[in-house]
């Protein structure tokens, strides 16, 4: 009779992890930046009809890089527990805190089940608050731990070179220009050392800006005003272009990696 074949615990969960760790890795990076009026989501992304980032509710913003489907179901089930909170309750009492405690639970239960494989999906919960102090931004991994971040924060598949750079580079009270030209550097940068040009075209960007008079602060950047941040973040001292108008895209799902 053959001996079972036995893995401990803890080797068990180092290659779970493993897992997880290389799909992600297979993935475009997005980063997510703090600037004067909000926080700033920016990721390469080809597709138009599936997104990256979405809004959860009123202030809240999400963002995840690895397999879509995993984290189209998350994000779903994240717009379910707002809506059901927010009518149950009241609205303020939706918050990033609380859908990362959610998320962190979903995605911590998954990992430490041995009946089905752990997702590959790193998530971002962002929070715009009333002013830059009450900016929220969590981040979640694959085994459901949560890491409270601030000013800036990168997933995906380079996040650990694009978060050393955004480190260096970044700082409060950017303008939206600047910040969104600072996240472009970073993504263009390959592991080699080499940078690549990202036409805007390929780019996905959103923003949630507190300056808003609505309750809704989510709005993507698309067209003339994506091309005019561009050239103005490009340009030595352009002017701040936080007070452009935003227009209006419907919400979609999030966009698959390749």
């Amino acid at each position: 009779m053959s001996t079972p074949f036995y893995v401990s615990p803890q080797q068990a969960m180092a290659d779970r992890a493993e897992y997880a760790r290389k799909g992600i890795a297979r993935g475009r990076s997005l980063v997510v930046l703090q600037y004067a009026d909000g926080i700033v989501f920016v990721g390469e992304n080809p597709s138009r009809a599936l997104h990256k980032f979405s809004e959860i509710y009123d202030r809240i913003g999400f963002a995840a890089a690895g397999k879509y489907n995993e984290y189209e179901n998350l994000r779903i089930g994240g717009v379910r527990y707002a809506d059901l909170r927010g009518y149950t309750y009241d609205r303020d009492d939706v918050t990033a805190r609380g859908l990362a405690n959610v998320y962190a639970q979903t995605l911590g239960t998954i990992f430490s089940s041995q009946a089905e494989k752990p997702y590959e999906v790193e998530l971002v919960v962002a929070e715009v608050g009333d002013s830059a102090d009450g900016d929220q931004i969590y981040r979640l991994p694959h085994d459901g731990s949560i890491v409270d971040e601030h000013g800036s924060v990168a997933v995906g598949g380079n996040a650990e070179q694009i978060s050393g750079y955004l480190d260096q580079r970044h700082r409060d009270g950017m303008t939206l220009a600047e910040a969104l030209k600072l996240a472009v550097q970073s993504l263009s940068r390959d592991t080699n050392g080499s940078e690549r040009e990202i036409p805007a075209e390929r780019l996905e960007v959103a923003v949630l800006d507190r300056t808003r008079p609505q309750k809704r602060k989510f709005k993507r950047i698309v067209g003339a005003q994506l091309s005019r941040l561009l050239e103005s973040g490009a340009a030595a001292g352009a002017a701040d272009t936080d007070d452009l108008p935003l227009p209006d895209e419907d919400e979609g799902g999030d966009k698959g990696e390749e």
